[in-house]
């Protein structure tokens, strides 16, 4: 019987060792064998990858352990050259795995044609937005005589006005002629009688501009006075406007008119 026992126990005590030794092999296996062999919890922070150019990209991904794939949709952006790095998938700044792929969209080689919008008769801040919202650039801005204030009066692209609704390129820039604000109607002062310097500085002066000097004959009056004006005292103008003047020629070799006064 005491022999019996001991074969019992000596039974438990192996099937413990095998069983201790199992479950050592198990948790040497999960927590130390697969983590070294897998980097298990090991993560990599995905860079920014906007702006990178397609020739770039492969060595750049490879360097961090990380692939790509282009997507079929592709953008355009002035900002960047053909063929660079548009937008990103995962974003910077993300945790991945390692061999993780980053999908990116890439800049279009040449620029689609939007409509031009129409910006005239809307406001500077409106064109802004609007600009914006199509692609587009906003380039020069100019300004003219006009009673409201930031007013768009014309759009131009390469120095010509162009229509809304016409294709541009995508990108291109928009130079805006704006109204300033001093364009408000007043009554036109009276130069007749004046001489022609005078007449200048007050047609200057009240924020109009000089236009075409013409001569008249007249025996009684000296060279240079205002005989007539258009547009005519009293009547309605506004800033920027040209004023037409007639003065007296010259009687004589000695009194000599500037060539538009001829």
């Amino acid at each position: 019987m005491k022999l019996k026992a001991n074969s019992l126990k000596d039974l438990f005590i192996h099937l413990g060792i095998i069983i201790g030794l199992g479950i050592i092999i198990i948790l040497t296996f999960f927590y130390i064998y697969l983590p070294v062999t897998t980097h298990h919890g090991e993560s990599i922070t995905v860079p920014q990858l906007e702006g990178v150019h397609l020739d770039e990209l492969d060595e750049f991904l490879l360097e961090r352990d990380l692939r790509y794939e282009v997507t079929a949709d592709s953008g355009f952006s002035a900002e960047y050259p053909p063929l660079t790095v548009l937008s990103q998938n995962p974003k910077e700044g993300k945790k991945v795995k390692e061999n993780r792929k980053i999908y990116v969209s890439l800049n279009a080689t040449s620029p689609p044609n939007v409509k031009m919008p129409k910006l005239v008769d809307g406001s500077l801040k409106n064109a802004q937005m609007v600009l914006e919202s199509y692609g587009l650039l906003l380039g020069k801005i100019s300004y003219e005589p006009h009673e409201f204030q930031n007013a768009v009066l014309k759009q131009k692209v390469d120095g010509k006005e162009i229509e809304a609704g016409e294709d541009i390129p995508k990108g291109s820039t928009i130079d805006l002629v704006i109204g300033n604000g001093l364009g408000r109607p007043f009554s036109m002062p009276d130069l007749v009688g004046n001489n022609k310097e005078d007449a200048e500085f007050i047609i200057i002066g009240s924020g109009l501009q000089i236009g075409k000097v013409r001569t008249m004959e007249d025996d009684e009056k000296a060279a240079g006075i205002v005989l007539q004006q258009y547009p005519e005292s009293g009547t309605s103008v506004r800033t920027g406007n040209k004023v037409d003047i007639w003065v007296v020629a010259p009687k004589n070799k000695d009194e000599i008119l500037t060539p538009d006064e001829i």
